[in-house]
């Protein structure tokens, strides 16, 4: 016996010792690959050294947890020791990085024995002082309201608070958002002349605006190191002609647009928009106070927009009108846009139209009696005046491998010349062989009108766009609503109809799929479980759970007055369903296996049912069992959502190098991730109760509702 004990005593001692050695192999074999690859820049030391660096905290990390307080402090000392070269090494001229492995290095050493004794016996007094506590709490609260009619008051108040939170979430009517709008990170001013206005005159608009953009944004600036820094905008681009159309309305062509100019200001990042007195600016601020700027041109169109995160939906305010005749479409826009102007719907920027009556034409007529009797044709007088125009291929140079099409037409001098085009001639051969020269002007009459720009169709009608954006602090679904209901008064002629589609209609459809993908999930989940239980019951207790859990949702929404956000917030209820499903499988899984246990050791079949009492029994204790798992669940899910809901962000690189964690909340990141954090944050809080409490319950009053058919 003695010998036994003595051989397992050196086993372990030499267990230790190995692991010491392999311990100290891989920290210094990490470290020293680590400097290598800092002082030689090479990619492959930089890979490995730190898996041999973690590895080595890893196992020294085990064997700190079975040590005494003399070996902790042994290599404690020399973790610390290897973190104070590094942190040495990278403070006197080494590379920045070095410095901070070291800082890591002493943290990490700090850390494990901050766990050792401080965490590891919190961890004990909270698992065998505090827990026991808190189940046996919780058994008293289920054991109450599983007894008597207790049972039918939760279940039913439970549904009742459902059908409140619906009630509370209609007549708070939170703004509805396609998707999340984001801060700024451009501003774009869209500057659009008449067609056929001059690239000069374009240019010289564009550069008015262009001043008074600067101008407004000096406002934004302070002195830094003896500098003039502006925290606001990073740079600002100015585009006329090529390259200045707005992909809202032009679909991002790129063709030569001399009517247009665009002025484009880059925002810096989210965590640099602060002002010297430390307070951060909104970027749909500096949208405001550039609207105002940029007002007041005549004869030109000038919209402020900003950057769309996103799939792209279209304005937020977009009303198709659709008819046949173009000429009465175009007047019935033009009145339905004085119409809902009169009215002053506050949150609309401008409306306007997608068409434009001015754009100048020539048109060409050919004289076919007399350009018959002279020899030349239709096509022939429209070739040369096109070719004139746009070139032709004339040949092809070749250098080297490379072949460079030649293309021939007009210099620009005579591209733009009315006289230069038809003063030339049609030069052809005639039946006889004979070279012939006629002038174009001989044949032709041409005519100089103001047309459309373009006529769009849909579903074979023809249609006409009033659009708008919306204002910062307004919603869109708000102002369409109104909108809408002003539509209501107004007479429309026959033949003529309207819709409103941009936003609105991708809102729409994407609710409508979110709506079909959730619908398909829960019939997913509801077949899984009715495989893995082979039972209907227990599944639908599962699947009225997942509905209940919707109940945090809308009153988390309401109280805290967030936006539902159609495609995220659809995401995380989505998401909340697989986390509910999950806490209450486990719950009713166990249970059913204590009750199980219970029908053998009573010596019962599987088909026979227990008692009242027994079931209350097994439900109890198996909702004690598994309360644990279920709040670790919620506890850890909320926990680590939580940074992603408030937008928590820490520069750890600058925190061991600097030792400035530069911490910062909000950015871009925030707003698209926020509403379907805070969607399960929400839903998950109130789906523990249910798990804990409701799914209990209803599993009870499943087994009494069968004890009381079997009686019959």
């Amino acid at each position: 016996m003695l010998t036994s004990v003595f051989m397992k005593t050196e086993e372990a001692k030499m267990g230790r010792k190995t692991l010491v050695r392999m311990t100290i192999i891989l920290l210094v074999f990490g470290s020293l690959l680590i400097l290598s690859a800092l002082l030689k820049t090479n990619f492959i030391f930089m890979v490995i050294g730190p898996i041999a660096l973690l590895a080595g905290l890893g196992m020294s990390f085990l064997g700190w947890l079975k040590r005494d307080k003399t070996q902790l402090l042994k290599q404690g000392i020399a973790v610390i020791a290897v973190g104070i070269l590094f942190s040495v090494i990278g403070f006197t001229g080494g590379p920045k990085a070095l410095f901070g492995f070291g800082n890591l290095f002493v943290l990490l050493a700090g850390l494990l024995w901050v766990h050792k004794y401080v965490l590891l016996p919190l961890s004990e007094k909270f698992q065998y002082k505090w827990l026991p506590i808190l189940e046996n709490k919780y058994k008293q609260f289920l054991d109450f309201a599983l007894r008597g009619s207790n049972a039918y008051k939760f279940f039913f108040g439970t549904f009742l608070l459902l059908i409140l939170s619906f009630v509370v979430f209609a007549v708070a009517q939170p703004n509805v958002l396609f998707f999340p709008e984001n801060e700024a990170n451009q501003a774009i001013v869209y500057i659009e002349y008449p067609e056929g206005t001059d690239i000069a005159k374009t240019n010289e608009i564009t550069e008015q605006i262009e001043k008074k953009v600067i101008e407004n944004l000096d406002q934004y600036t302070y002195l830094k190191d003896g500098k003039t820094y502006n925290f606001m905008a990073e740079s600002i681009i100015s585009q006329v002609g090529e390259g200045a159309g707005n992909p809202q309305t032009d679909g991002g062509a790129q063709n030569e647009m001399p009517h247009k100019g665009k002025v484009t200001v880059l925002f810096r990042e989210f965590k640099y928009r602060v002002d010297e007195h430390g307070e951060k600016i909104s970027s749909n601020n500096v949208l405001t106070g550039l609207r105002k700027a940029v007002q007041g041109y005549p004869g030109v169109s000038v919209i402020v927009d900003k950057d769309q995160n996103g799939p792209p939906a279209g304005y937020a305010i977009n009303m198709e009108i659709k008819g046949d005749d173009y000429n009465e479409l175009l007047a019935e826009a033009e009145s339905i846009q004085n119409y809902i102007n009169e009215n002053n719907i506050p949150g609309i920027e401008e409306l306007k139209l997608d068409v434009n009556q001015n754009k100048p034409e020539m048109e060409v007529f050919v004289d076919r009696k007399k350009a018959g009797e002279l020899g030349v044709s239709t096509s022939m007088i429209g070739q040369t005046l096109r070719q004139s125009i746009y070139g032709f291929d004339a040949s092809t140079y070749k250098e080297g491998e490379d072949d460079f099409d030649i293309y021939v037409r007009f210099n620009n001098e005579n591209r733009y010349n009315e006289n230069a085009l038809f003063n030339q001639s049609v030069t052809f051969r005639d039946n006889n062989g004979k070279l012939k020269k006629v002038p174009i002007s001989s044949v032709v009459e041409k005519r100089n009108i103001a047309t459309f720009s373009s006529i769009k169709r849909k579903d074979l009608k023809r249609v006409i766009t009033i659009y708008s954006n919306a204002l910062e602090g307004y919603n869109a679904t708000e102002i369409v609503g109104k909108v809408d209901n002003l539509m209501a008064g107004y007479k429309m002629p026959q033949g003529v109809s309207y819709q409103f589609t941009g936003e609105q209609e991708e809102q729409a459809k994407n609710m409508a799929f979110l709506t079909k993908a959730l619908g398909i999930a829960l019939a997913l989940i509801l077949l899984v479980i009715v495989a893995q239980f082979n039972s209907i019951s227990k599944p639908i207790i599962i699947f009225v759970a997942i509905i209940l859990s919707f109940i945090g949702v809308l009153f988390g929404m309401v109280t805290f007055g967030n936006d539902f956000v159609i495609i995220m917030t659809m995401m995380g209820i989505i998401a909340l369903a697989g986390i509910v499903v999950n806490n209450a499988i486990v719950l009713i899984d166990y249970t059913q296996l204590l009750i199980d246990r219970k029908k053998l050791d009573l010596g019962l079949s599987e088909e026979k049912l227990l008692t009242r009492a027994q079931y209350r029994e097994a439900i109890v204790e198996g909702g004690r069992a598994r309360l644990r798992p279920v709040m670790l669940t919620a506890i850890t899910t909320i926990l680590g959502l939580f940074p992603l809901a408030v937008g928590l962000n820490i520069d750890f690189f600058s925190l061991f190098t600097e030792f400035d964690p530069k911490i910062y909340l909000g950015g871009d990141n925030t707003i698209f991730w926020k509403p379907m954090s805070l969607t399960i944050i929400y839903g998950l809080t109130f789906a523990t109760f249910l798990t804990l409490v409701i799914v209990p319950v209803m599993f009870f009053l499943l087994n009494r509702a069968k004890i009381r058919f079997a009686k019959r």
